[in-house]
């Protein structure tokens, strides 16, 4: 299966076999260890270490049911009338599905994925940047792609990524993605990474966003079983990251949401004088973002959204 696809999921490979999630994740470590494949959070892939980049036919079968419930939670940051950009991924195109709903939203994009779900909104202006056309993941990427993102301004920027780390950020393991990224991140106000457990923890080639200057992730919740997710989520959170915990049904909304809005954690943005947040620090807060229950994180109830803060020291 990882073969014919690129990459599969523990819990497709146990529904197909017929068996456990840990009689799988067992079998696949004794694959790994004869160099058969690489383990990834909830997953395998092919091997191929820092350098290799599954491509969107791969990407789409792992963590469906997790990108779907991080896109739902996402959709409700967005109000009507809002200008966004949403770059290239497989989550992000899931975003945008739901993103179509909303009224008078302005999205720019560099992924053919996103416009594409969005192609058909009433009510929604797609700006696409230019660039030179990457078969792998349908984006858009050099020079161009860039050059077209100069002088842009909006409130906010939805990006995923190849893997996720407190130490590092958001990163990819391709350069060309990496530097569109980083323009995209330029270009707005507060900056919305949506990267489900199994990218926690992992670290690819690639900087694209640096930790400090994450807003908020919005994940799903790791099993109890993932220490490494868990950790580093809370390492997130230590460095100052609102992190968004989408589980079964997410979307209700936590405290202070309506149907389909998630209330927003810690303290408000600044606003600047043209109405959108600042960019700049958002680490000294004196309070933090403060934990509702003493509860870890996998033991809470699905579908809410967890509210971690940092450590007191």
């Amino acid at each position: 299966m990882v073969r014919a696809n690129g990459a599969v999921s523990l819990r497709e490979l146990a529904r197909v076999v017929q068996t456990s999630e840990v009689t799988v994740r067992r079998d696949v470590r004794a694959l790994e260890a004869e160099g058969l494949l690489d383990r990834r959070h909830g997953g395998a892939v092919l091997p191929g270490g820092f350098t290799r980049e599954s491509g969107f036919p791969q990407k789409s079968h792992l963590a469906t049911a997790e990108k779907t419930a991080i896109a739902d939670l996402a959709a409700g940051f967005v109000d009507e009338g809002e200008a966004v950009v949403v770059g290239a991924g497989t989550t992000t195109q899931e975003l945008a599905r739901r993103l179509a709903r909303v009224p008078g939203l302005t999205v720019v994009t560099n992924s053919l994925l996103v416009a594409q779900a969005l192609a058909h909104a009433n009510r929604v202006e797609v700006v696409m940047t230019g660039g030179t056309l990457r078969g792998s993941n349908y984006a858009l990427v050099g020079s161009g792609a860039e050059q077209s993102l100069q002088g842009l301004r909006v409130s906010r920027a939805f990006l995923s990524g190849s893997g996720l780390t407190a130490e590092r950020g958001l990163s990819t393991s391709n350069m060309l993605s990496a530097s569109v990224d980083r323009a995209l991140v330029q270009a707005a106000a507060e900056v919305v990474v949506l990267a489900d457990h199994t990218k926690l923890g992992t670290d690819t080639m690639f900087q694209t966003v640096p930790t400090d200057v994450i807003t908020r992730l919005v994940t799903d919740e790791p099993p109890g079983h993932d220490d490494r997710a868990l950790t580093e989520l809370q390492a997130l959170a230590d460095q100052g990251v609102q992190i968004s915990v989408a589980g079964p049904g997410a979307g209700a909304g936590g405290e202070g949401g309506g149907p389909g809005r998630p209330g927003r954690l810690g303290p408000p943005p600044r606003a600047g004088e043209d109405g959108l947040p600042l960019p700049g620090p958002r680490r000294n807060h004196p309070h933090g973002t403060q934990l509702r229950s003493a509860v870890p994180l996998a033991e809470q109830q699905p579908g809410r959204v967890a509210d971690l803060a940092p450590r007191r020291r």
